[in-house]
Parts: C-alpha cells; sequence; structure tokens
C-alpha cells in the first residue's frame, strides 16, 4: 500500500540520470525511437523541408544572376566617362614603383654602384615592359606598326615598340641606373579610361591654360606648323624652387607625349598602353628630389591635391 499514488497525482518525476546515461538516451533513445531527440519521420520532414527551401532559395538567386548577367557587355562598360566612378580625367602612372612592402611610398632611391640595390629596379621595369616585347605577347598578331597620328586598321591596335631610338632606356642598357654620370629612366604611363578622346592643344588653345609653361607653349605652335600637334604632351620639372635646382636636364624618349593613335581606349585585344621614358639626365646625386609630371590637353584638368591629371614621384640617387 505504501507504493499507492496519492489521489489527484497524475504526473511522476523521471528518475535523476547521470551525464552518460542521458546523452545515450539522447543519441538514441529505445523506448520512442527518438535519434537526436526526434522520431525518423520527424527527421525525414525537417530534412525535406530544408531540401526544398534552399533549392527555391539557390534557384532564385540563379534566376537574378542569369537576369543581371544579361544586362552586361564583357567589352564594353555600361557606365562610361562621367557616369562612371573614374569619371574621364585621366592620371598618370609612373615606373618602376617601390616594393609593395613600401606600398605608400613613391620614392625611387638607389645607389647606383651597389648592383643588388640597382637590380631590383631593372627587375621591376623588366616585368613592366614584358608585354612590350612583341615575342612575348601572346596577342602579337593584333600588333601593327603604326605611324605617329596614323590610326590602326581595323581589329588591330599600335604596337609600342621599344627599340634602340629609346637608347639608354633599355634593358640592355640597365636603364641607365647603373651609370655613374646619368641618372635613370623612368617610365610614364596614361591611365585607361575606355572611350576616353583627347582634346588636343593648338596654337589659339594654348593661352587657355595659365599654368602652361612658356616651352611647352612654343613646342605646341611647332609641331601645329608641322600638323604633328594631335599629342597628350607630358611635362617633369621639381615641384619646389631647390627641387627644380637640383633636377637637371631631362630628356623624353621617343617623344614628349602619347600620340593620337593609341586613342581611344575600347578593350581591343592586345591594346598596349603608350610610353613615354623620362632620362633624368644629370639630378643632383644625394639629394632628394620630388617631382610632379603631368599630362596636357584641353580635356585634362590639372589638380596637385587629388592627383588629377598629373603624378607625384620622388628621386635619390647615391
Amino acid at each position: 500500500m505504501a507504493d499507492k499514488k496519492p489521489e489527484g497525482q497524475f504526473y511522476t518525476r523521471p528518475p535523476k540520470l547521470g551525464k552518460w546515461e542521458s546523452l545515450r538516451i539522447f543519441l538514441w533513445n529505445s523506448e520512442t525511437k527518438q535519434f537526436l531527440g526526434r522520431t525518423g519521420g520527424s527527421w525525414v520532414k525537417i530534412l525535406l523541408f530544408y531540401v526544398i527551401f534552399y533549392a527555391v532559395l539557390t534557384g532564385f538567386f540563379a534566376l537574378m544572376l542569369v537576369v543581371f548577367f544579361q544586362t552586361l557587355d564583357y567589352h564594353t562598360p555600361k557606365w562610361q566617362l562621367d557616369r562612371s566612378i573614374i569619371g574621364s580625367n585621366p592620371g598618370l602612372g609612373f615606373r618602376p614603383m617601390p616594393s609593395e612592402k613600401n606600398i605608400d611610398s613613391t620614392l625611387i632611391w638607389y645607389k647606383h654602384n651597389d648592383k643588388g640595390n640597382v637590380q631590383n629596379w631593372q627587375r621591376e621595369l623588366d616585368a613592366f615592359l614584358f608585354r612590350y616585347n612583341k615575342s612575348n605577347n601572346p596577342q602579337s598578331d593584333k600588333l601593327e606598326e603604326c605611324r605617329n597620328f596614323q590610326s590602326p586598321a581595323p581589329g588591330k591596335v599600335c604596337n609600342v615598340k621599344i627599340d634602340q631610338l629609346w637608347h639608354p632606356c633599355i634593358k640592355s642598357a640597365g636603364y641607365n641606373y647603373e651609370s655613374g654620370e646619368g641618372g635613370p629612366c623612368i617610365f610614364l604611363k596614361l591611365n585607361r579610361i575606355f572611350n576616353w578622346i583627347p582634346e588636343y592643344f593648338n596654337s589659339s588653345t594654348v593661352d587657355e591654360v595659365r599654368h602652361m609653361s612658356p616651352a611647352l607653349r612654343k613646342e605646341i605652335v611647332d609641331a601645329q606648323s608641322k600638323n604633328q600637334h594631335h599629342i597628350v604632351w607630358v611635362t617633369c620639372e621639381g615641384e619646389n624652387v631647390a627641387d627644380i635646382e637640383h633636377i637637371g636636364p631631362i630628356r623624353y624618349i621617343p617623344q614628349k607625349g602619347f600620340p593620337s593613335q593609341y586613342f581611344p581606349y575600347a578593350n581591343q585585344e592586345g591594346y598596349l598602353s603608350p610610353l613615354v621614358a623620362v632620362h633624368f639626365e644629370k639630378p643632383k646625386r644625394g639629394v632628394l628630389i620630388n617631382i610632379e609630371c603631368k599630362a596636357w590637353a584641353r580635356n585634362i584638368i590639372h589638380d596637385r591635391v587629388d592627383r588629377r591629371g598629373s603624378v607625384h614621384f620622388e628621386l635619390m640617387v647615391d
């Protein structure tokens, strides 16, 4: 009679189980036929739900991607020039760049008699100019030897031929980094902007720009008289009075700018950005020189703060 439940008592607290016993029952309860707290039917239902749910979700995103890719053109950007993030004001780039360890640095500093130091800069230029060697370019069949200001044939692009005329800014001359007399060669390129067409200066428009040097004005006027003014001109100079004093004479190879046959860039197969090699013939040794190079066209705006239409770097030769 001691085991008889009192009247009105419908629930008896289950016996207290140990940790391992609780785990064993959670994994498999032989009385209720539950695995991990669910019966077989319950597991089938929940798995079926998630299979259908993720299948519908995957199908939805796949459909959205298909619709999205239908709006894209792999050769022509949807937003161009002023409607794009890049805008319509190209800047300049320079090579060689400092190592990735100094990603924020724009200093080209070397000792001309330190072979290891010099080779680091030469390797950077070798890698940059690799595709400019026609034998290394997988799309060399697209390249055409263009005359200045003459557009290439349809389906072709103009080659940038770096030959002996570029001396000393060539590989065999070490880009003049080992010279005990002269200074190094720095390569400039105009940043690519799809479908951007330069508006070239002529004798009647050079006066529009107040900060253009008299020397460049004269060059533009002289070039127009020879019908050779369709160029995006390039100039490099010291930023401050001391820099101007120490920079020394500068030579531009093969010419002082980017001629019209390379424009516009339209994502052509095999396209090579035009280059200008700037040879600093006799910079002051042991002095840090701040240099600013600018590209000149009527539709290039210069802004030193945002580096629009220009590029800044420092040069120091020991």
